[in-house]
């Protein structure tokens, strides 16, 4: 069950990535997009770094896998996939970025499919692709030139799509590092390809980097808030919820987006743009049937639940418990008995009793 605290850490981890395409934006001005990318990742990894040495965790990669699970991390999911989402923003809105990149969990499932074995992809999975790419052909195609917003939305599809593999080819990695040291690694050669990057674009350089007030506040906040505290609560919320749940941030990041690129930088939102999120929205959920309804089946009062019967009893895997208020009742009752027979011998009631007329091994109170 999702506690208060997990929500307002899901608040917490959507307010810090939805900011950070405005904070994007406004780095953007003046720093050269790669470059920036690579800046960002140069403070995220100092806080890790420091995390791994203030909590003394093992740091030093044991096995090949460990070093694959480095060079995935590292390369794809840091490296390629922030070098093309900065690239891609700096053609389009930070609203426009955040929906194409809540495109991810879709392009996941055929490449999972391709990649891994004894994977299956199921019909809606399918039709929930296909709308997906729809939604994003919404949102470029109006208005877009290939030196704009298509280049733009291309640009961050191939980013998210990068993510996506990313995230496949270390599912099935069985590496040995403490995860704080993994995602350390990550930021470290994540960073690392980023300047080299930046360095092999013709475009880039530090001559045309400017670091003013708004850009140094918005570097600093990408690092520390954004990348090092997003990523920290995303895996204490991994834990504690589970994947599926956790995937619904990708759909309340791009409302955070759209929010505050129109209070802080005047960014308006079309309705072809709403749409085109809205055919994505629809695509992730075909996706993600099977999840959604364990998710929301019990609080619509279908899927998986425990029936209570009109005694108050609750039957949970064929056995049937009495609440505490009946609990009480029963206790009340035996008594009652033992006073009106002095020959009776009283036994511990276990308050438990199984369906098919056995007594249960155990209270779920504890009695």
């Amino acid at each position: 069950m999702i506690s208060h605290r997990d929500i307002l850490l899901f608040v917490a981890l959507a307010l810090v990535w939805g900011t950070a395409f405005s904070a994007i934006e406004v780095g953007l001005a003046t720093i050269p997009p790669i470059l920036f990318a690579a800046l960002r990742f140069d403070i995220a990894a100092l806080v890790f770094v420091g995390l791994v040495a203030i909590r003394e965790l093992e740091w030093r990669p044991r096995t090949r896998t460990d070093w694959y699970a480095i060079a995935v991390a590292g390369g794809l999911l840091v490296g390629g996939h922030f070098a093309f989402l900065f690239l891609g923003q700096s053609y389009v809105s930070s609203a426009v970025a955040a929906i194409v990149l809540s495109l991810t969990p879709i392009v996941t499932p055929p490449l999972a499919l391709a990649l891994l074995p004894n994977q299956r992809i199921r019909a809606p999975a399918v039709l929930g692709l296909l709308v997906g790419l729809a939604g994003i052909v919404v949102i470029a195609v109006p208005g877009g030139s290939l030196d704009g917003q298509i280049l733009g939305v291309a640009l961050l599809f191939v980013a998210a799509t990068l993510f996506a593999l990313g995230s496949v080819l270390i599912e099935g990695i069985d590496e040995s590092l403490p995860i704080i040291s993994l995602q350390a690694w990550a930021m470290v050669v994540g960073a690392a390809v980023l300047h080299a990057l930046s360095v092999a674009h013709p475009a880039e350089g530090l001559s045309s980097a400017s670091l003013t007030l708004p850009s140094a506040s918005a570097l600093l906040y990408l690092g520390v808030a954004s990348t090092a505290g997003g990523f920290l609560i995303y895996f204490v919320l991994l834990e504690r919820v589970g994947a599926a749940e956790l995937s619904l941030v990708n759909y309340a990041t791009p409302v955070v987006a759209a929010v505050f690129g129109w209070a802080l930088l005047g960014e308006s939102i079309t309705a072809l743009t709403i749409l085109g999120f809205a055919l994505i929205i629809v695509g992730f959920a075909l996706c993600k049937l099977d999840a959604l309804w364990q998710i929301g089946g019990p609080i619509v009062g279908y899927g998986p639940r425990r029936p209570t019967f009109t005694d108050g009893s609750v039957v949970v895997s064929g056995n049937s418990y009495l609440s505490d208020r009946d609990i009480g009742i029963d206790i009340a009752a035996d008594d009652a008995v033992a006073d009106s027979s002095a020959t009776a011998q009283t036994t511990p009631n276990a308050h438990g009793t199984n369906t098919t007329g056995g007594s249960a091994s155990a209270s779920p109170h504890g009695d």
